[in-house]
């Protein structure tokens, strides 16, 4: 017996875990779950378990619906909150298709091993794809008026008296109990906005802890009768939310930062920022999926909307954050917390790799504040911008071979259907702004 599942069960036989939910991710990183008895876990190892995916989108078509489940037993954990004669523990799964032989070529998490295949075979099999996400999210309250934000803190804001303190805290003991590890939690910018971010680790397990985090923070929030939500752009006029994505290649042999040669940038850092530059347009459709996610990505707030890279400079799209050798990393500020983790990482690689096998030039660094500058100013320096909606960056990534290659032909697809879906249902909508904008035209 293998010594993972051996531990495994020693565990659950000690903590008396009586179910285990199984969970995957669809198309658009929800979270899909089913619960077995325990004592079935052996039989599942060997012989996975059915389901139906034409009920998840982005799966498959009716006629074609049985899909099979593969549990990741690294992914095993327990639930802080399953207390009682009877706990419950998750296992992320695989899936694959029906006769369990091969990866579903749609499953988000295969999606991301496939990226991490292509660059192996680019840059060497010992090189592993490291991220540092770091995720915003409000806490809300329900009033007479609608949700309103829990608090009127700011940036850093500390108060030992305040309910977030708690909330963070509680969600941080509930995230270490399951297995990630975090840097740090604070106060963000916006009233009732907060933040804890992840410490560095292998893409495909931080992609892992990105889904479990949010739903950490969503159940224990409702513990405190509050509302967490990582919706990009809540309210009009204040801050949005980002999961702004620290990244680096490292080459686990030589223990090499690949981004590092002799105290500065490597060439091939270079080059990997070239490509997420080159990219970026049609990037965006992935990693800001929403119609909600454009009303974040507008001028005078810290998103960045316009194609530039710099040192330690938060107004470009990419930042170089102060390092040393073994720290050194590439920061993209512009995905949020309504991407999919697996499909956000896996397009961020696949144009960072494109740009180190094309060779290209990140052109010059920006060392001033462009949000500082007006459209003539971003014109005459041949600044572009991102996407102004949703409908555009998917324009943007039909024409992009990269990114439809790193998302592969039946992900690609699913993606454009359940994205041009939601534009098109968001395009009939009558918002309040409408109604009192044109009320008397």
């Amino acid at each position: 017996m293998d010594s993972q599942f051996e531990q495994v069960i020693t565990t659950m036989e000690k903590e008396n875990v009586k179910f285990i939910r199984l969970q995957f991710v669809d198309i658009n990183g929800t979270v899909k779950s089913m619960a077995v008895p325990s004592h079935l876990l052996e039989g599942i190892i060997d012989d996975g378990i059915m389901f139906d995916g034409s009920s998840v989108e982005g799966y498959t078509r009716i006629q074609e619906s049985d899909m099979m489940l593969r549990p990741d037993l690294s992914t095993f954990s327990i639930f802080p909150w399953s207390d009682g004669p009877a706990r419950a523990a998750r296992i992320i799964c695989d899936v694959y298709t029906h006769d369990g032989k091969s990866p579903f070529g749609g499953d988000p998490r295969y999606v991301l091993k496939r990226s991490i295949h292509y660059m192996q075979e680019t840059l060497g099999k010992d090189v592993a794809f490291n991220v540092g996400p770091e995720l915003e999210f409000y806490l809300l309250e329900k009033t007479d008026k609608g949700y309103v934000p829990h608090d009127n803190g700011g940036y850093f804001d500390f108060s030992p008296l305040d309910l977030a303190s708690d909330i963070r805290k509680d969600s941080a003991m509930a995230m270490m109990s399951m297995g990630i590890d975090f840097e740090c939690s604070h106060h963000e910018v916006g009233e009732g906005q907060h933040e804890i971010g992840f410490k560095f680790g292998d893409a495909v397990s931080i992609a892992d802890q990105v889904i479990t985090y949010k739903y950490i923070v969503k159940i224990i929030s409702r513990m405190y009768d509050k509302v967490a939500t990582f919706m990009p752009k809540p309210f009009t006029g204040k801050a949005g939310s980002g999961m702004h994505t620290n990244q680096s290649l490292y080459n686990t042999k030589t223990k090499q930062n690949l981004f590092s040669e002799n105290g500065e940038l490597s060439e091939l850092c270079y080059h990997y920022i070239g490509g997420l530059l080159h990219h970026s347009r049609a990037l965006t459709a992935i990693t800001n999926p929403s119609v909600n996610s454009y009303k974040r990505l507008v001028p005078g707030y810290e998103a960045p909307i316009y194609i530039t890279w710099g040192r330690m400079n938060r107004s470009s799209l990419v930042r170089i954050p102060a390092a040393n050798n073994k720290t050194r990393r590439v920061e993209l500020r512009s995905p949020d917390p309504s991407c999919n983790p697996y499909l956000a990482f896996a397009a961020m690689l696949s144009a960072g790799i494109d740009g180190i096998r094309k060779k290209i030039d990140p052109g010059e660094e920006l060392h001033e504040n462009i949000y500082h500058y007006d459209e003539k100013k971003c014109s005459d320096s041949k600044i572009c911008s991102l996407p102004a909606s949703l409908l555009d960056s998917l324009h943007e990534l039909e024409n992009s071979e990269e990114m439809r290659k790193a998302l592969g032909d039946i992900a690609f697809r699913e993606f454009m259907i359940s994205k041009k879906a939601e534009w098109k249902e968001y395009s009939v909508q009558v918002c309040n702004w409408e109604l009192q904008r044109f009320l008397n035209v």
